[in-house]
């Protein structure tokens, strides 16, 4: 059977770039994730390469055989997913809500949010106390380890219940 590399649709966070690499490569999509992250730091070539492969790698199951197809069907689906996740933003910080059940939905995303917000900042300050960032050494490195930790323990928090 022949390995192609597409774009997942079950194992996706965005636009399934990296369930698709780890597929694709026989590795879990997570480590893919994090070589993403990774690459941010480097000039920002993660964000770059994410975003081109977004667009030219052909969906998972993408019957679309020229590229100019498979670019207009990435699109697409770029737009809906796109979409569909500013709805979700929107509607955890409106609080449009109506049910019981809903409402425990989107105090769940405004706590991960805060978890992943939290998170974010204790990094920077890390590679700030590391010298990473050189012009950003805010508060030291056991101050992002508590950030760092803050954020995770609200997120795990979250998975537990």
């Amino acid at each position: 059977m022949e390995n192609k590399l597409y774009r997942s649709r079950t194992e996706r966070m965005l636009f399934g770039v990296c369930g698709g690499l780890g597929k694709y490569l026989g590795i879990d999509p997570t480590i893919i994730r994090i070589i993403f992250v990774l690459l941010v730091f480097c000039g920002g070539i993660g964000v770059l390469a994410y975003i081109v492969m977004s667009f030219l790698v052909p969906l998972e199951t993408s019957q679309k055989s020229t590229p100019r197809g498979v670019v207009e069907e990435n699109v697409e689906d770029i737009r809906e997913t796109a979409t569909k996740l500013g709805n979700e933003i929107r509607d955890t910080f409106t609080g449009k809500e109506k049910t019981t059940e809903e409402i425990a939905k989107v105090q769940a995303r405004r706590r991960s949010a805060l978890g992943i917000v939290i998170i974010v900042i204790g990094v920077i300050c890390l590679l700030g106390a590391l010298n990473i960032f050189s012009w950003f050494n805010w508060w030291g490195s056991i101050g992002a380890l508590v950030l760092i930790a803050i954020g995770v323990s609200l997120i795990v928090g979250l998975r537990n219940k």
